[in-house]
């Protein structure tokens, strides 16, 4: 018999987990890679590369034991039906179109009360793209060094880079990354850029990686 997992996070958000993964795992062929490296306490952030809109719902799904809160852009929340569910499943409002100071406080404020923040670096979709030819933002590094949180690197692997549904889909979780290791050093300038590009690097390392495994076989 499977060992039951306790997961973190809202009642509300462990209802719909156990209700709807098993479905949602179906539906978009999910396989996820090393579950093991997840921790059983939050406090971290998971980043992973951008395809598709059902990003979000990839990572969630692979991280069983954590609920992982992602950033929306405000739009969203305006929408009557989406905006309670998003909320309800831990979703927070961001303005992309400026210096949104409040989103990247509440970040913060998440990642320090023990929870886990998901970012995607890149900021966009980018689908049929390779991601080392995609740009990224510095948001991750900003929030990372200023919540001091050690981060999970993710990659989401799919045919092409093209969501299709019923199509596999492979959600490889990484080494996380401790806080320590970044060597953060405030008075330097490019930090931020430094740390971006450090952590999507193992992101697109676990890919091609992954890729590479494949074509042995």
């Amino acid at each position: 018999m499977a060992k039951k997992v306790k997961r973190n996070g809202t009642r509300a958000y462990r209802f719909c987990y156990a209700l709807f993964s098993g479905i949602v795992g179906f539906l978009f062929n999910y396989k996820v890679l090393n579950s093991e490296r997840e921790r059983d306490e939050g406090r971290y952030i998971v980043c992973g590369n951008h395809v598709s809109a059902t990003d979000a719902i990839a990572l969630c799904y692979a991280f069983r034991k954590n609920q992982v809160c992602f950033m929306a852009k405000k739009e969203l929340f305006k929408v009557p039906v989406l905006a309670p569910l998003i909320k309800m499943l831990g979703a927070f409002p961001i303005d992309r179109g400026g210096s949104d100071v409040g989103a990247i406080k509440k970040a913060v404020n998440i990642v320090k009360e023990g929870k886990c923040l998901g970012i995607f670096p890149q900021g966009h979709r980018y689908p049929g793209e390779n991601p080392r030819e995609t740009k990224t933002k510095n948001g991750m590094a900003l929030i990372a060094t200023r919540a001091e949180a050690d981060i999970v690197p993710c990659y989401i692997w799919r045919k092409k880079n093209r969501f299709k549904l019923f199509g596999r889909t492979y959600i490889i979780i990484g080494e996380p990354i401790s806080f320590e290791s970044l060597n953060y050093k405030p008075e330097e300038s490019g930090e931020y850029a430094r740390i971006t590009d450090y952590v999507f690097d193992r992101i697109c390392t676990l890919g091609e990686e992954f890729e590479a495994g494949r074509k042995k076989k």
